[in-house]
């Protein structure tokens, strides 16, 4: 017997006792996370700004192609369209220049 595991004595067992260990038994990982458990989850850290100002932009332009399908579809000509894409972009970059300056952080509209 070897760490309470094998037989007693092989005696009248049929086998020599020889114990095998098992290479592929798959053990849960170790929780080596860093986080204290007593604390619970751990908290993320503050997002990174260059990858908010990117997603703004993102929303800027969706909005525009939204606006540029939308004239399309009433049936405005392109130059017409090119103008008020430019004034919707104007308007778009000032209000959110105006919320950069204020120093609120608006969350992004999902």
């Amino acid at each position: 017997m070897y760490n309470g595991t094998g037989l007693q004595t092989p005696r009248g067992s049929g086998t020599t006792g020889h114990v095998q260990s098992n290479r592929f038994s798959v053990r849960p990982p170790a929780n080596n996370t860093g986080a204290d458990p007593t604390k619970g989850f751990v908290t993320a850290g503050k997002p990174n700004q260059e990858i908010l100002e990117h997603d703004r932009k993102r929303q800027i332009q969706l909005k525009l192609l939204v606006l540029e399908e939308k004239l399309i579809d009433q049936g405005y000509s392109d130059a017409e369209i090119a103008a008020k894409l430019d004034e919707a972009n104007e308007n778009e970059d000032s209000a959110n220049n105006a919320v950069l300056i204020s120093g609120k952080n608006p969350q992004p509209t999902i």
